[in-house]
C-alpha cells in the first residue's frame, strides 16, 4: 500500500512539472476539458457567391490571406472547378496554401464525371446540397436510394459522398423526421451526411442530441451563426460568428467527440458588413476558438 501511494505521488509530480511548462491557459484547458485551437477549418465558397464569379483567382487569394486552409465549392455559373478546370483549380488552391476537401453538386447530372474528376485531385467528399421538401416519406426513402447508389459510384472511385441538409429535413412530419428517414435507410459505408448548424438550429433542434443520435454519421459541418434577433426569413438570420445564438466551443467540441472530420464555414447574409470582410472576421474567430 505504501509503495503504491509513493508511485501516485510520483505521477502527480510528473504530470504537474509538466504542466508547469504550459502557459496558464493552457492548463486550463488541459485540466478541465482538452480542448485546443484548430489550425485547419474551412470555408464554402456559396459565401462569396456576389463576389467569386467576377474575380475568381482574386477572391481565392483574399480566402487563403484570412487564414483558411481549406475550401468546400459549389457549383455555380462556371462549374464546380470556377473556369480553371479540376486540375488548375486545384493546383491554384494549393498555390495559394489551402486545399479543395469537398464540393456541392448537382448529383442528378454528369455524376460520373463529377467524381471521377474529384477523384483525380484528391478531393474527400461530393455533396448533395438540396433535395427539397418533399411530398412524403416514401419519397425521402426514394432520396435515399440515390444516394446509396452515387455513394458507391464515389467509393469504387475513392472517396466519399454526403448530403448537406436544409431546415425541412429536421421539422418533424406526423412525428416523423425525414432526416431519421435518409439516415436509417442509407448505407453508413457508402453514405455521410454535413450538418448545417444553423439550419438544425432553425428548425427548433438541438444539435448536440442530433450528433450524438448519429454519432460517427456526421463527418463534415456548416458552421454558421443564428441571429440573436430572428426574422421570418430564415436566410436572413445568417450572422457573423460570435454575433448570434449558437454556443459555438461547446457544439463544436460535442461535434469533435462525434467523429466530425471537416468544420466549414458559411454565411448567407451581412448585417452591417459585407462578405470578405465578413470571412475575415470569422476566420479571426475560428482562429481563437477552443474546441
Amino acid at each position: 500500500m505504501q509503495q503504491e501511494r509513493r508511485k501516485f505521488i510520483k505521477d502527480i509530480g510528473l504530470i504537474a512539472g509538466g504542466m508547469a511548462l504550459l502557459p496558464s491557459s493552457d492548463i486550463f484547458d488541459t485540466v478541465v476539458n482538452f480542448s485546443k485551437k484548430r489550425t485547419k477549418f474551412g470555408l464554402q465558397l456559396y459565401t462569396l457567391r456576389d463576389d467569386l464569379p467576377k474575380d475568381v483567382k482574386g477572391v481565392l487569394r483574399k480566402v487563403a490571406q484570412a487564414g483558411y486552409k481549406q475550401i468546400e465549392s459549389y457549383e455555380g455559373p462556371q462549374g464546380m472547378w470556377w473556369g480553371m478546370g479540376h486540375r488548375g483549380f486545384s493546383q491554384y488552391v494549393e498555390d495559394l496554401g489551402m486545399k479543395v476537401i469537398s464540393s456541392h453538386c448537382d448529383i442528378f447530372k454528369n455524376f460520373e464525371q463529377k467524381a471521377d474528376e474529384a477523384a483525380e485531385i484528391g478531393l474527400k467528399y461530393l455533396i448533395c446540397p438540396w433535395l427539397g421538401k418533399q411530398s412524403n416519406m416514401d419519397k425521402y426513402k426514394e432520396a435515399a436510394a440515390n444516394f446509396n447508389k452515387k455513394g458507391e459510384i464515389c467509393r469504387n472511385k475513392g472517396i466519399g459522398f454526403g448530403y448537406h441538409n436544409h431546415a425541412y429535413s429536421f421539422e418533424a412530419v406526423d412525428g416523423i423526421f425525414p432526416q431519421d428517414i435518409m439516415m436509417g435507410e442509407t448505407d453508413p459505408e457508402l453514405v455521410s451526411f454535413e450538418m448545417d448548424m444553423f439550419w438544425v438550429h432553425a428548425a427548433g433542434q438541438d444539435i448536440g442530441q442530433w450528433l450524438r443520435k448519429y454519432e460517427g454519421r456526421f463527418k463534415l459541418c456548416h458552421i454558421k451563426d443564428f441571429s440573436k434577433y430572428p426574422v421570418s426569413d430564415n436566410s436572413s438570420n445568417s450572422v457573423n460568428l460570435g454575433k448570434g445564438v449558437i454556443d459555438w466551443k461547446n457544439v463544436l467540441h460535442e461535434a469533435s467527440e462525434r467523429g466530425m472530420e471537416y468544420y466549414i464555414v458559411e454565411q448567407e447574409a451581412y448585417p452591417n458588413t459585407t462578405p470578405i470582410q465578413a470571412i475575415r472576421d470569422n476566420a479571426a474567430y475560428m482562429k481563437n476558438l477552443r474546441f
